[in-house]
């Protein structure tokens, strides 16, 4: 390929590459400002996130009393940022909860 060949190719791909990039969407901003609460007395536990876009769903850990048994995940339903996602609970020993997050 000659070099006027190889340059035109190049300002080719450069500029494809370019417009994709412009093209792209703008990322979306994550669920922040999260937070939970595990209500023992009702058996339940919920998540809530107040600012950004996108979903979040409470998700405990739970180990059951049997240990042949093993571990009990628990997760709510995926929700909207400004709702909450709520799941009943069991009435094992809780290991760990937390808010998972999606965009």
């Amino acid at each position: 390929m000659n070099a006027r060949k190889w340059a035109a190719a190049a300002a080719t791909t450069f500029l494809t590459a370019t417009a994709l990039v412009g093209a792209a969407p703008s990322a979306l901003a994550t669920p922040a400002n999260c937070s939970y609460q595990l209500d023992t007395q009702q058996r339940g536990a919920f998540s809530q996130c107040t600012t950004g876009t996108g979903e979040h769903r409470i998700r405990v850990l739970q180990k059951h009393f049997l240990p042949e048994v093993g571990l009990i995940p628990i997760e709510g339903p995926w929700q909207p940022v400004g709702t909450i996602s709520y799941t009943g609970i069991t009435p094992h020993t809780t290991i760990s909860i937390w808010v998972e997050t999606r965009g």
